[in-house]
């Protein structure tokens, strides 16, 4: 093929790509045309039933406007005729208040105008009744002789001499009657207090005995030249008494502990049965540690019959010590202990906190357990004491008064100086030497003598009363009181004594005749 041929082609190729693209635009035409026309056919029915639907939407929405205007009309109407009633009756209310207050104040009027009228009536009589007065006054004036000033002050005088001595015997029936009562009460809980302590007395002297298996056992404490008994004396500061009594050996020593610790020192060696000065040691420290946990045990002890909480460690192991510790053959562990009950229960009779009470009442005599290592009396290392290890001053003061060293401030401290005389005054609680007790009789009946109108003078009950018979023509019964004052002082002044010594002064008149 020629390239004139190709080129044949190719034009006619084109041209008949030309004449169909012509032909399918004029088509394309066509149809678009008849699409627009089917188009706005439609676009024109559409806003034909859409008119139709507003113009209907808009005759329901009128028709419903119209009804709710109607319905509020209504409601507003039935409002209106609501408020109109209640402000009609709220007319009525007002109008019928009016009506009641104008008839009140019509009473008012009335009243007011009855009471000007009896005040007025009331004042006439009450001008008559003052020209009565006066006129009688002038009477009296005339009559008594004397003005009215006068007459007031005579009549206020004679009053208050009157009242005086009505308030003098009305003082004196009170004060009787209350120290009356005072003294019921107070025996009362004081005897309560005895009947429910019920502790046991432990009396002690100053000598510990040790038996023997034998006497043979003598000479072996005694030991070569005297070696044993002499390392025994050293190491516990006891003297032993070794004499003719039979199988015993006498332990003596003023202090308590010590004794104890020989006591138990010397039984463990006679059970041993080697006796020597290295032993000796040996069982005296043994011995020792033995007597400490006694004394802690026994401190232990006590403060858990007592009740008593929170005392320092130390102070319990000194109050253990009391154990060993007699006071006129009185046990002061067991007294310190009944102290302790009794002040508890008198701060209950008398509506107290018992605690405090019974605490001091425990620790009042503490300083007994060291008097004999450490300067000064009792009182005074008890309160030092109590002060290191930080009690009360509740506690303190009570320990520091309960011998009336100091005077007794506070109740607790009142407490535990009467459970202290009921405790050391009980029968068989304590006791003294024969010739200690003599002495102490007849001093008491020589203070009692030693006063001016006294006769004659007996000790009694075993020293606690003091009978006294008084000349009945020197010494009146108005003075006897005075008397009995005295000589209490001067006891209290001159005598050591335990507990209290009750003073009875009896004057007796006598008249003799004889018939002939």
């Amino acid at each position: 093929m020629t390239v004139l041929g190709i080129i044949l082609i190719v034009v006619a190729l084109i041209l008949g790509l030309g004449i169909g693209v012509a032909i399918g635009n004029a088509y394309r035409k066509k149809v678009a045309e008849a699409e627009i026309g089917s188009a706005e056919q439609e676009a024109k029915r559409i806003v034909t039933e859409a008119m139709k639907t507003a113009e209907a939407k808009k005759k329901e929405a009128v028709l419903e406007g119209k009804d709710e205007i109607h319905r509020l009309r209504n409601e507003n109407d039935k409002e209106i005729a609501d408020r109109r009633k209640e402000v009609q009756r709220q007319e009525r209310r007002i109008q019928q208040k009016e009506e009641t207050l104008d008839r009140k104040i019509d009473n008012v009027e009335k009243k007011e105008e009855r009471a000007n009228k009896k005040i007025k009536e009331a004042e006439g009589r009450l001008a008559e009744a003052e020209t009565i007065k006066k006129s009688q006054f002038e009477m009296l004036e005339r009559i008594s002789g004397y003005t009215v000033d006068q007459a007031k002050t005579y009549l206020l005088d004679q009053l208050e001499g009157e009242l005086g001595r009505e308030k003098s015997l009305k003082i004196m029936e009170y004060e009787q009657q209350l120290k009356d009562e005072s003294d019921k009460r107070a025996r009362n809980i004081i005897s309560l207090a005895i009947q429910r302590c019920a502790a046991d007395q432990v009396a002690e002297a100053t000598v510990s005995v040790v038996a023997l298996p034998n006497d043979e056992m003598k000479g072996r404490i005694i030991g070569r030249e005297g070696r044993n008994i002499r390392a025994i004396e050293t190491m516990t500061g006891c003297d032993l008494i070794i004499d003719d009594t039979p199988e015993a050996i006498t332990i003596s020593c003023f202090e308590p502990v010590r004794r104890e610790i020989a006591r138990v020192a010397l039984e463990k060696l006679i059970s041993d049965g080697r006796i020597h000065p290295a032993r000796v040691e040996e069982m005296v420290e043994k011995a020792r540690r033995e007597v400490e946990a006694s004394i802690k045990q026994a401190g232990e002890r006590a403060v858990l019959d007592a009740g008593v909480h929170g005392l320092h460690p130390e102070l319990v192991k000194i109050l253990g010590r009391l154990k060993y510790r007699t006071s006129y053959g009185q046990n002061v562990l067991m007294h310190s202990l009944e102290v302790c009950y009794i002040s508890g229960m008198i701060a209950s009779e008398l509506g107290l906190d018992p605690t405090v009470s019974k605490r001091a009442g425990l620790l009042h005599d503490i300083g007994k357990a060291l008097d004999h290592e450490i300067e000064g009396s009792h009182v005074e290392i008890g309160v030092d004491i109590a002060r290191k290890y930080k009690e009360s001053d509740a506690v303190i003061h009570a320990i520091q008064a309960h011998h009336g060293d100091v005077e007794a401030k506070t109740v607790v401290a009142c407490i535990v100086q009467a459970a202290d005389a009921i405790s050391a005054a009980r029968p068989g609680a304590r006791r003294e030497n024969l010739e200690n007790y003599i002495k102490r009789l007849q001093k008491l009946e020589e203070v009692a003598s030693s006063f001016k109108g006294v006769e004659t003078s007996y000790a009694i009950q075993a020293g606690r009363e003091i009978r006294i018979m008084v000349k009945p023509e020197q010494v009146k019964d108005d003075a006897m009181p005075a008397l009995a004052r005295d000589i209490c002082k001067k006891i209290e002044d001159e005598l050591e004594y335990p507990g209290q010594i009750k003073v009875n002064i009896i004057r007796e008149s006598r008249a003799v005749g004889y018939a002939k």
